[in-house]
């Protein structure tokens, strides 16, 4: 075992093939991260935290259980039956599965969100309390697992070598770990941020869909649509943040303004009484 792991560590072949899983990961992880900032902020603000970070340490085990068992999940990828010509396998229908949950979650959200009659704060609030925690963690480990099985199927045809995958994987959930609160508090702050999120998880859900059905989607274009439409926000948020410091500074501007008008009035109202007072002496 020993001789097996360095004869791993001392080949470049591995080195690249490490590189390239852990770079896969962690961008797949990043589907992963905005589900889970949307899916946790809607719970009280006491336990988003806590409850991240549970999903987050159950998606490290169940990956990590599913490497062990990547001979089952090769298997997988064979063909079940044909759906109009198309061959159908357990993979295609987790894909397909998984793709139309983060369509139907994606679009409950932002039918929430734009909803005129939402219901009141304090039945969101026992909603949230009620079904949060562990129904949180749930869906967490749901999507999760759809990513796992896709991610490791690709990973194989990567590399042979399990232990780089489970280093890829112990890797860019640390990552995960580290960036999902930060994620989250920064979509929280900025409710224009929650909605493009939400766009996202169509997209990524409809990508999944098409995957299921066969329809090869480059994951270039997806990514590179998602930040180009990351960028327009985050330049809209600073034209946002420069219009309202130039209202402030204008709010500013003439209330001193007022302020030295009233003064002017109450100086000439003083001289106009002492002037009075003068003449009628």
């Amino acid at each position: 075992m020993m001789e097996y792991l360095l004869s791993l560590a001392l080949s470049p072949t591995a080195w690249i093939a490490l590189a390239t899983l852990i770079a896969m990961e962690v961008v797949l992880g990043i589907d992963n991260l905005i589900f889970i900032s949307i899916l946790t902020n809607k719970l009280p603000e006491h336990s988003r935290r806590r409850t991240r970070r549970i999903g987050i340490s159950a998606a490290l085990v169940m990956r990590l259980l599913l490497l062990s068992t990547v001979a089952f999940i090769v298997q997988l990828t064979e063909p079940l039956f044909e759906i109009f010509g198309e061959p159908m396998s357990w993979r295609d229908i987790i894909l397909i599965a998984g793709g139309l949950f983060l369509v139907w979650k994606a679009t409950h959200e932002i039918h929430h969100s734009v909803d005129p009659d939402p219901i009141d704060e304090d039945a969101k609030v026992k909603v949230a309390v009620v079904t949060g925690g562990i129904a949180a963690i749930f869906q967490i480990l749901l999507l999760d697992l759809v990513f796992s099985i896709d991610s490791i199927v690709t990973a194989v045809g990567m590399t042979e070598h399990l232990p780089i995958m489970i280093i890829a994987v112990l890797v860019a959930v640390g990552v995960m770990m580290f960036a999902a609160d930060p994620l989250a508090d920064f979509i929280a702050r900025n409710p224009t941020i929650v909605m493009l999120a939400l766009g996202f998880l169509l997209m990524i859900g409809t990508t999944l869909i098409a995957e299921g059905f066969g329809v090869h989607v480059p994951k270039g274009y997806i990514y590179a649509s998602m930040a180009f439409s990351a960028g327009i926000e985050i330049l809209n948020m600073f034209h946002r943040e420069a219009v309202r410091k130039r209202n402030e500074k204008r709010e500013k501007r003439e209330e001193a303004l007022a302020q030295k008008q009233s003064l002017e009035g109450a100086a000439t109202a003083d001289e106009a009484s002492v002037s009075g007072e003068k003449a009628s002496t």
